[in-house]
């Protein structure tokens, strides 16, 4: 359900010692133990919250040695700041027939360039824009609200290409999909990458 997804994104930010680390990542990357430091908890503290953080996307992990880091995933946090309210007034939005054709040209190229008439992926774009274009040409055949074992989202994603490994890791990093104990289902159009954002 699209307000359940809305919902539990706001969750992962509703505590103040979060809100507090991102403030505090918003000014560049920094490791656990410094973060416990200037917060004055203890690490096992952060690496609660950070878990809380990195589920709903809001901050990247990169380990060096024995130290973790940690960032903020600024594409994301924009990206699903915006959710909630296209959620909300999605009903009252009028929207440029301009620019949706714009849209729907720039689309349709980018489909035809890089899918065969049978619709096989040639290869998956380096362009980040180009990119969410073919993963959201691919997801929109998933079945709303079904929930795909790794095994079912593997077959469906080799119909199109036979990296399978690498779109499904594309689909969840880009919000496409969530995933939960190994089982996939697709998340809200609100809550998908959008490539019409990007320039």
């Amino acid at each position: 359900m699209q307000l359940d997804k809305v919902v539990n994104y706001h969750k992962a930010l509703a505590d103040p010692t979060r809100i507090k680390m991102l403030i505090l990542l918003a000014e560049g990357e920094l490791n656990g133990q410094v973060l416990a430091e200037k917060l004055g908890i203890t690490p096992a503290t952060i690496t609660h919250h950070a878990a809380k953080l990195r589920q709903a996307s809001l901050i990247n992990e990169r380990r060096d040695k024995n130290t973790i880091y940690f960032s903020l995933n600024d594409y994301f946090i924009k990206n699903n700041a915006n959710a909630a309210v296209q959620l909300i007034y999605r009903s009252n939005e009028g929207g440029s027939s301009d620019l949706d054709n714009s849209f729907k040209q720039i689309k349709e190229s980018v489909v035809k360039n890089f899918f065969t008439t049978e619709g096989r992926l040639k290869n998956i774009p380096a362009q980040l824009k180009k990119k969410l274009i073919v993963l959201e040409h691919i997801v929109l055949k998933l079945e709303k609200g079904r929930k795909y074992s790794e095994r079912e989202i593997n077959e469906f994603i080799k119909r199109f290409h036979d990296d399978f490994a690498t779109i499904r890791r594309e689909f969840i990093m880009h919000q496409f999909m969530f995933r939960e104990n190994d089982i996939y289902e697709l998340n809200p159009p609100e809550m998908w990458a959008r490539w019409e954002e990007l320039s």
